[in-house]
Order: structure tokens, then sequence, then C-alpha cells
């Protein structure tokens, strides 16, 4: 008997495969450079340097949630900052601890939608802070290209201590991800979003306002790991660490695991060590330190989730948008 399954819940299962291989090779790398030396250099962060890395957390999400206010507010000025902010927290702590139902993004586009008078114009709102959030980091992949062309002159691929891994997943999501279905839909996405772009350069000052707070994220966010390599006893320039951690944000951004889970470890794994040249202990320590503060942000979305899921439910029978 052959079992059919939909679209949403075939891309669940991948995804969950995704994950579950990147997880499994993580710990396997973690196993091969000692638990002693990680456990190590996790200590090694300072009591002062996390209070100043929290402080910086709370910073970058607020400008995250500004960043999309300040593109909401141009066609949905009957939304307050307030709203944006609760439905942004909401958003994130859906995003890391809801990834298989309601996606962070889905939440905020089915509450808007409801309260919006303008709903084509303040949807495409939540396209645009992506769209936004891509133009920063793209700024800075020139840096991270360089930095890779130095890398691939100077080196052979297959020194690496992490390479194996690398290799062992590359071959795993081969046989997991349909990749014609991959390319059609970064392609029609592509398409979709430059029409969105298109759309919202006729407001270049809310897009521009949007670019300047992204940069403050930014800026916190190098700033967090450039603090947490020094106390591990590792030193890049924050203009290196933005290059090598835009390599890893763009491929966290392929849809093969659930909210980047394990990819976005096994990509600081590699890129941090073969591109920075810091040691694979500090970038596994990193990789970890990273996942766990982004967890530990947006636990205050548990207190705005109930309401704001209520809400976006309140809308699901127009829009078809959240299911359940």
């Amino acid at each position: 008997m052959k079992i059919q399954l939909n679209p949403s819940h075939r891309q669940i299962l991948l995804r969950s495969a995704g994950s579950l291989l990147s997880i499994v090779l993580l710990v396997y790398l973690l196993s091969q450079q000692g638990w002693d030396e990680i456990l190590e250099a996790l200590q090694s962060i300072s009591a002062r340097t996390i209070v100043i890395i929290i402080l910086l957390m709370v910073i970058s999400r607020l400008a995250v949630a500004s960043r999309w206010y300040a593109l909401l507010r141009a066609v949905a000025p009957e939304i307050s900052l307030w709203e944006s902010f609760r439905m942004t927290y909401a958003g994130l702590f859906a995003a890391n601890f809801l990834p298989t139902t309601v996606g962070g993004d889905i939440l905020r586009l089915a509450v808007t939608l409801r309260k919006a008078k303008d709903r084509i114009s303040s949807g495409t709102s939540i396209a645009a802070d992506r769209l936004v959030g891509l133009a920063g980091m793209a700024m800075l992949l020139p840096i991270g290209a360089l930095k890779f062309l130095a890398w691939f002159n100077a080196t052979q691929v297959g020194e690496s201590t992490s390479h194996d891994a690398w290799l062992a997943m590359s071959l795993g999501l081969t046989l997991v991800v349909d990749w014609r279905r991959l390319y059609t839909r970064l392609r029609d996405g592509t398409v979709r979003l430059f029409k969105e772009l298109l759309l919202w350069l006729r407001r270049p000052k809310a897009v521009l306002l949007a670019l300047c707070i992204t940069w403050v994220h930014m800026t916190c966010l190098f700033t967090i790991i450039r603090l947490l390599l020094r106390d591990m006893g590792q030193t890049l320039d924050f203009w290196t660490i933005g290059g090598l951690w835009s390599f890893t944000y763009f491929i966290t951004l392929i849809p093969v695991s659930i909210n980047g889970l394990g990819l976005r470890e096994l990509s600081i794994s590699y890129i941090f060590p073969e591109l920075g040249g810091i040691s694979v202990q500090a970038a596994l320590s990193l990789a970890i330190l990273l996942r766990g503060l982004d967890l530990m942000i947006s636990l205050p979305g548990s207190l705005f989730l109930p309401g704001v899921l209520a809400e976006a439910r309140k809308n699901q029978d127009e829009t078809g948008i959240i299911e359940s």
C-alpha cells in the first residue's frame, strides 16, 4: 500500500531528517574534539562578558522588531510599536520552539492581516523585513568571499578536522533533499521577492531606516561573537566576523533543517576555523553558545504567544493561513 504525503508533511519530514543528520554530525565533531576541551572553552567566558552579551542580545532583538515596525508603519500606521514588538517576540518564540506547526513569519502575517487596513501592503512588509535583513548580510558577503578565495588558494581540502563531517552531511542531504524542487522554490521565491522589493522602493525612507536598524542588530551580533571568542583566547576583527557570519547566514537559509538547527552549528564549526583561523573547539563552543542565547532571548515571547496565536486563529477561517 502506497502512502501519499501532502507537500507540507513531506517538507516537515525532510527538514526533520536534515536537522537530525546535522545534529548527529555535530555530536560526532564534539566527541572528536574532546568534551573536556569544549567544556573548558565554555567555562572561560567571564560573568562580566555574559552580562554584556545579554544586554547586546536584548538590543539586537529590539532592533529586529523595530526594523519591521519601520516598514510596517509606512503602510499600516494603525499598528503600534508595542504590537509589532509583541508579534515579533511571539514569532521568535514560535520559530524556536514550535518550528513544525506555526512559523514566526506566518504568525506575524496572520495577525497583521487581521489588524491592518491595507492588507496587501502590510502583508508584504514581512517579506520586505526579510529582504532588508538579507541585504544587510549581503553587504558583508564580499569580505567572506575574499576569505574563502584566500583559504582555497592556500589550503588543500581534506586537511580540515571537520571536513569528513561536512562530506557526510553533503552526501546525506543529497539523499533526503529534492534538489529540483528546491531549485524551483528558490527561483520562484527570488522572483517574488524582487517584485516585492520594487514595490517597497517606492518608500525609500522606510527601507533606508530599516537598513540602518538592521545594522544595529548586526553590530550587536558581531560584537557578541567577538567578545565570546576573546574570552576563549581567539582573535578575529569585527569585519572578518561579519564576512564569515554572512557565509554562515546564507548557508542556514537553505531549507534543509528546522530553523537551521544543526546546520548553522556545523557551518560555524567549519567556516570559522577554516576561513578565520580559530580553533575548532572555540568554533564549536561559539556555535553552542549562540544557539543557547537565541533560545534564551526568545523566551519572553512565551508570554505573548497565547494572545497572539488566539488573534491569528481568529483570522484562520477568513484567510486559511494558520493550519492546525
